[in-house]
């Protein structure tokens, strides 16, 4: 089995893109062309620590997802478990 061939443009078509993940909203705001990934923000707002651990203001969670399993011939369970918000 050969790797996946996804192109950048068609992740990136996705930048914007209401998802559900985790059972929580959030949204694809940006594609990393390392892996690929996608970076997904929640909507809800989450406590940020400063560099002394205090907590200092509210602000939406933001993480990664890879797009492809880590031998590249196949889509991450990750990426096939999200689901569109209508």
């Amino acid at each position: 089995m050969s790797e996946i061939a996804i192109s950048l443009n068609q992740l990136r078509g996705m930048i914007g893109i209401e998802l559900r993940y985790n059972n929580k909203a959030c949204q694809v705001v940006e594609v990393l062309e390392d892996g690929p990934s996608l970076v997904l923000q929640y909507f809800e707002n989450d406590i940020q620590k400063n560099q002394h651990g205090n907590a200092h203001r509210r602000v939406p969670e933001t993480f990664c997802i890879s797009v492809l399993s880590a031998d590249k011939k196949e889509l991450s369970e990750v990426f096939l478990s999200l689901d569109l918000i209508d």
